[in-house]
C-alpha cells in the first residue's frame, strides 16, 4: 500500500498529541495516512505496553488511519545507528510516502528529539539506491524519497514554520488522545499521577492549539516546522 503522509511518533500517543488533527483532516481530504511507533512505550509510569497497543488501535480507528504499525526498539533507550536507521528506512521504502511527519526536532522527553533525528536521516538514507533493503515479503527494494518532511511541536514551545488550520477536527483530536485511557486525565483511575494525567495537561493542550490557531485567525490548530523552505510557484498557493 503506498500512503501519502507516513508519521513517525517515538511513543504511542505521540502523533495523537502532536499532529492527529492534521492527520484526520489529510483523511477526510481524501490521503491515505499511516502511523509506525517506534517504541511500545514500555517505561511509561501508567499502562503496560499491552494497554498501550490496544489504545493505539482504539486512536487509529479514530482517526481512520490506513496502517499502523510498532517497531519494537527500546523505550528510553534507541539510538540514532545504522540498525535503527535501515528499519525505518524499509518502512519508508514500503510505504513511498509523499510526506513524512516525525516527532519535533526536541522536546522535555529525549526520545523525541533522538527519534526526529534517526527519522530524518533515514528520509534521506532511503533515497540511496546504493542501500540495499528488503521488503516484508522478502523483496529487494526501491529507493525512496518523500519529497518533504515536518516535524511537529510538542511539549516545549517551538516557533512553527507552517500552522494547519484544524478547528473542524479538533472534538476528533481529542478524542484520538482520550483513547489512551491509561495515559492521560481520568477521574476514575486511581493510578499514580504524571506530568500527562493531570486535567492541567489538556488544559495546557488547548490553550497551545488556540495559540497557534489565534497566530492564523481560527480558533485551533497544529504547527510544523520544516527542514528546508517551503516553495510555491506563486503567491496564491498561500491564501
Amino acid at each position: 500500500m503506498k500512503l501519502d503522509i507516513l508519521t513517525f511518533a517515538s511513543h504511542p500517543d505521540d502523533a495523537e498529541l502532536g499532529c492527529s488533527g492534521t492527520i484526520i483532516a489529510h483523511i477526510a481530504a481524501g490521503k491515505k495516512v499511516g502511523i509506525i511507533d517506534l517504541t511500545r512505550g514500555e517505561l511509561g509510569t501508567r499502562g503496560t505496553p499491552e494497554t498501550r497497543a490496544n489504545e493505539a488501535e482504539a486512536a487509529s480507528k479514530v482517526m481512520g488511519l490506513s496502517v499502523r504499525e510498532n517497531l519494537g526498539f527500546a523505550d528510553g533507550f534507541f539510538v540514532n545507528d545504522k540498525a535503527h536507521q535501515l528499519k525505518i528506512v524499509e518502512k519508508i521504502r514500503q510505504y513511498r510516502p509523499e510526506l513524512v511527519i516525525m516527532n519535533a526536532i526536541h522536546d522535555r522527553h529525549p526520545d523525541h528529539g533522538k527519534g526526529s533525528e534517526v527519522v530524518s536521516q533515514a528520509c534521506f538514507l532511503a533515497g540511496l539506491k546504493m542501500i540495499e533493503t528488503t521488503g516484508p515479503g522478502g523483496e529487494k527494494q526501491e529507493a525512496w524519497r518523500p519529497k518533504v518532511v515536518y516535524h511537529y511541536i510538542q511539549d516545549r514551545y517551538i516557533k512553527p514554520d507552517v500552522i494547519v488550520d484544524i478547528t473542524p477536527y479538533w472534538d476528533q483530536k481529542l478524542e484520538s488522545i482520550r483513547a489512551f485511557k491509561t495515559q492521560f486525565y481520568n477521574p476514575d483511575d486511581a493510578s499514580e499521577n504524571t506530568y500527562i494525567s493531570s486535567p492541567e495537561f489538556m488544559e495546557f493542550l488547548e490553550a497551545r492549539a488556540k495559540e497557534y490557531g489565534h497566530a492564523i485567525g481560527v480558533t485551533y490548530g497544529e504547527g510544523f516546522t520544516v527542514e528546508r523552505h517551503i516553495g510555491v510557484k506563486s503567491l496564491f498557493d498561500l491564501i
